[in-house]
């Protein structure tokens, strides 16, 4: 049998030029591609890399957990300022976001806030936006108050359930 695979591909295929696989290496990561490949005549050839893009995606996860961070505050300074009127939380109601986004103070950058602490809302009452999706989606007093405390800062990426502001 002259017909065996191997001495037949061996024949016909043209060696690797490893010059090449290296020059294509470079590309993909000149590039940011995650393939390549290239055929010319009887040889193909395909580079391909894994993205480590894994702990990037798991880096932006902590955020959200700046909130229960905030909650045992007493060791940070910063945070230490708004332990002080944890009580607060205690004695009105706390509005919780609806959704996972970004929390934003202001109706755009640079505008006046929507609500500092110790204003008096109405029910229905523009508190903060919470942008979900390229969506900016308003968050509303729940009842008429007296904000007591805000929880978030501006630009704040916040989590489904996480407390936002705390009305009396």
């Amino acid at each position: 049998m002259s017909n065996p695979k191997a001495p037949a591909e061996t024949a016909e295929t043209p060696s690797i030029d490893a010059r090449l696989v290296r020059k294509l290496a470079d590309i993909l990561k000149d590039t940011g591609l995650t393939e390549i490949e290239v055929e010319h005549g009887g040889l193909k050839i395909r580079v391909a890399r894994e993205l480590t893009v894994a702990p990037t995606t798991y880096v932006a996860a902590p955020a959200p957990v700046a909130a229960p961070v905030a909650a045992p505050a007493p060791a940070a300074a910063p945070v230490a300022e708004a332990a002080a009127p944890a009580p607060a939380a205690v004695r009105g109601d706390a509005v919780k976001s609806p959704m996972v986004g970004t929390a934003y103070l202001s109706p755009q950058p640079g505008a006046d806030a929507f609500i500092k602490v110790g204003d008096t809302v109405s029910a229905g009452q523009t508190l903060l936006i919470v942008e979900a999706m390229k969506t900016m989606n308003p968050i509303s007093a729940p009842k008429a108050g007296k904000i007591v405390e805000i929880l978030v800062a501006d630009a704040q990426p916040v989590e489904f359930g996480e407390p936002l502001v705390v009305i009396e």
